[in-house]
């Protein structure tokens, strides 16, 4: 898949692209089943509701190989070489489920824990988002601040050790202040980001976004593949490697064909 120079521009100046039918219905069903045999592990690497229920799982790809060849696949990498204008590599992988009674993602960068924790360097990277629900206004759709990249780092954020999932999600995530998202808000606007399943979301990892309470009966699945330069690693190794990549190397990217067989064997 080759982005037009429209997307391109579209992404330089409002942070995010979004690409219709990237994947048909029956990978998304086989990304689906593959995404809930993770989020059912035990280990740490998964996250919970405080009702005990999944909704992350970090570091996918090192769990399941149709997770790992999705990590791979050409539609994924080939779009992000070209606007980040380089060979990539997986900085983190993740699913994010909201189920009914999904808890609210307070405003964040990725690229903030990114920067502050992982030692990336530079504000350069895109987060890719795989839709395998239909999202729409109703069921927690991520919530973006457009054109909010432009201003880098947002300085004015902090941990919260209150949360109260503090020892799981936000015990690395550097939620921003109320009055700077109302700042923000004022210059940029807010604007929902929803799309059919099979859809692809690219966006820029200092795009300011987040997420209300999922109050519908409707769920919302969704794979991120977030990936940086190669030349923009991170430099310290505080976090497990399901957070945060160990492994620098350029992605070979594999073909569509590719990506199905692995996920029949």
């Amino acid at each position: 898949m080759d982005l037009t120079e429209a997307e391109c521009q579209e992404f330089r100046d409002r942070g995010w692209i979004v690409v219709s039918d990237v994947f048909e219905a029956h990978e998304v069903e086989l990304l689906s089943d593959a995404a809930l045999e993770v989020l059912e592990r035990p280990g740490p690497e998964v996250g919970r509701e405080l009702d005990g229920s999944p909704h992350v799982s970090w570091g996918m790809h090192l769990f399941d190989k149709r997770l790992a060849a999705l990590c791979r696949h050409e539609d994924l990498i080939n779009p992000s070489r070209t606007l980040l204008s380089n060979e990539v590599y997986v900085h983190q992988s993740r699913i994010n489920m909201k189920q009914t009674n999904g808890s609210i993602v307070a405003w964040h960068q990725d690229f903030g824990t990114y920067h502050r924790v992982d030692g990336v360097p530079e504000p350069n990277g895109v987060m890719i988002a795989v839709f395998l629900d239909d999202v729409t206004e109703v069921n927690a759709p991520l919530l973006a601040v457009p054109g909010s990249h432009k201003e880098g780092l947002v300085s004015t954020a902090s941990l919260d050790p209150t949360s109260t999932d503090f020892e799981q999600v936000s015990k690395y995530r550097y939620d921003i202040t109320d009055e700077t998202m109302a700042q923000l808000v004022d210059q940029y606007g807010l604007e929902t980001i929803t799309a059919s399943a099979g859809s692809v979301l690219f966006m820029d990892m200092t795009v300011v976004h987040g997420s209300s309470v999922n109050i519908s009966p409707l769920r919302r699945l969704l794979l991120y593949v977030n990936v940086c330069p190669v030349d923009n690693r991170g430099e310290t190794y505080e976090r497990p490697e399901y957070y945060a990549a160990r492994d620098f190397s350029s992605i070979v990217p594999v073909s569509s064909e590719e990506f199905q067989v692995a996920g029949q064997t």
